[in-house]
């Protein structure tokens, strides 16, 4: 069974997109809340690639060390 934005002529779901320094004025408040959830998600994905990242520096390091 298709849901209602499977169907032709439906409108395309819409993503969500935040540009630094965009103005906010016209944006409701529940999209600025999504937009701060998105926005959250994203630096916790940055912060875990540099962890990663980090992480396998410093076994590099220990390796070419010895």
């Amino acid at each position: 069974m298709a849901s209602f934005d499977d169907e032709p002529g439906a409108p395309p779901a819409r993503k969500l997109v935040h540009q630094i320094g965009q103005d906010l004025s016209r944006v409701s408040v529940e999209e600025l809340r999504e937009r701060v959830s998105l926005l959250k998600a994203e630096i916790e994905r940055v912060e875990a690639e540099i962890s990663s990242k980090s992480a396998q520096r410093q076994a590099a390091d220990m390796l070419f060390k010895r």
